[in-house]
């Protein structure tokens, strides 16, 4: 299995990481260079799905990434600079000037590693500029330059390569500290580590319990009468369809009870959708049952039965549809409405793929939905009755396609899979619109 790193920073940065990589034979670096650190935000939305860890060359991009809720804590990282860092740039500015600078400014580094500096090399005074989270660069800048006009400093040392930019524009002496390859190495092990343990999540089997509610009223002749075998039967169809969906296995528990076995990656593909809540709504209109929905997730088929039994404990409390959803953590999730919703519109694509799809017998839509399944599923190649799993549709249907595709170059046959002792065996497609090509740097 291999991680989608998405490297985003200046380029020099960027091919520090490159060059620390080379160890990782599990990790596929997607480069995303950027002049300013504002441009964190585009990268990010366009290319999000791509992705299954960030790499942030530093705290500015970042922070700007999480404070503007371009992604969670969990989802990227960056390796915090040092006094080790600080040690090299010194020793390159030394060397460089062939001087020893005693006056120093010094902006984004904490305090405490600052005074390890101060403490081992004591001649040194350094004029420091420490924060946390995100920053705009005017700001540094001006800090440096406060300094240096004031005569305070002989050189400025930055971490930030806007402001290192813009200080040798202004004839400012300035060096930058970019973090060490160690460093980076063992932030590159920890965000391979998180990327394949969230890939291992999506496996865990996961339970979608639905319990039908009847009134307390409800006559034990009517429980059993047709008319209620009817609804039922409504009801079932209802799962059935929605088990097809989330490629579950149905199961009737008891009367009233039913079971959906899936993965943890399917139930999530979905679950954003509101297409449980619908569900609910569904039963209620077509059905004239009203049901509760809990969902369990376990690192077994057992202790995720355990969850949804616990998840519809915490369901009957409540007064109005909810989705009870309970986790390997025993963290317990109500989901009322949809957060954020998972797109399939064609809205990922460029005006180039809308120019190139325009006279195509397929849609911009469905060619991102294939590619959205393709990065979910971590699927290369496909056939087309897997394809047709995806679409719910029919495989000749899912064949043309995959033939439309072909001669986009948006696919291309690989080989051929033998469907049994009789039959034309099937083509096997590699997806090329999957490549870094279509992402958007």
């Amino acid at each position: 299995m291999r991680i989608r790193l998405g490297v985003v920073g200046p380029s020099d940065s960027i091919e520090l990481v490159k060059n620390a990589a080379k160890e990782f034979s599990k990790i596929e670096m997607i480069p995303f260079a950027y002049k300013k650190v504002e441009e964190t935000s585009e990268i990010i939305i366009k290319n999000k799905p791509y992705v299954d860890q960030w790499f942030f060359s530093g705290q500015a991009p970042y922070h700007y990434a999480l404070s503007n809720r371009l992604i969670r804590k969990e989802e990227g990282s960056y390796v915090p600079l040092n006094g080790n860092s600080l040690y090299k740039t010194l020793l390159e500015a030394q060397l460089k000037e062939q001087k020893i600078f005693k006056r120093i400014s010094l902006d984004t580094i904490l305090e405490k590693e600052v005074r390890t500096i101060q403490d081992s090399i004591q001649p040194i005074k350094v004029s420091t500029f420490p924060y946390s989270g995100y920053m705009p660069a005017d700001e540094i800048i001006q800090f440096h330059m406060d300094l240096y006009k004031r005569k305070e400093i002989d050189i400025a040392v930055t971490c930030l390569q806007a402001v290192f930019v813009r200080l040798k524009e202004l004839g400012i002496p300035c060096y930058r500290v970019t973090p060490d390859v160690p460093s980076i190495q063992l932030m590159l092990q920890f965000l391979k580590e998180r990327g394949a343990s969230y890939w291992y999540k999506k496996a865990q089997t996961a339970i979608l319990g639905i319990e039908v509610l009847h009134p307390s009223s409800l006559s034990e002749e009517h429980f059993f009468s047709y008319k209620m075998k009817h609804r039922e039967l409504e009801l079932k169809r209802l799962l059935l369809d929605y088990a097809e969906l989330i490629r579950g296995s149905f199961v009737q528990i008891g009367d009233g009870h039913y079971y959906i076995y899936t993965t943890r990656g399917e139930m999530e593909l979905h679950l954003e959708d509101d297409s449980l809540l619908r569900l609910m709504e569904e039963a209620k209109v077509h059905s004239k049952l009203e049901v509760r929905i809990g969902l369990g997730y376990g690192l077994t088929a057992h202790e995720a039965e355990q969850n949804v039994r616990l998840a519809f404990q915490y369901a009957r409390k409540k007064h109005k549809p909810v989705i009870i959803l309970i986790n390997e953590d025993k963290q317990v999730i109500e989901r009322f409405k949809s957060v954020e919703a998972i797109s399939y519109s064609g809205r990922v694509w460029g005006e180039e793929w809308e120019s190139r799809l325009k006279d195509a017998n397929i849609s911009p839509a469905i060619a991102s939905k294939i590619q959205s399944l393709a990065l979910h599923y971590k699927k290369t190649h496909i056939t087309s009755q897997e394809l047709s799993g995806w679409l719910k549709g029919t495989e000749r249907n899912a064949r043309r396609i995959l033939t439309e595709m072909e001669k986009l170059k948006l696919v291309k046959v690989s080989g051929e899979e033998q469907s049994g002792q009789r039959g034309r065996p099937k083509k096997i497609y590699e997806i090329i619109l999957n490549n870094q090509q279509t992402l958007h740097p």
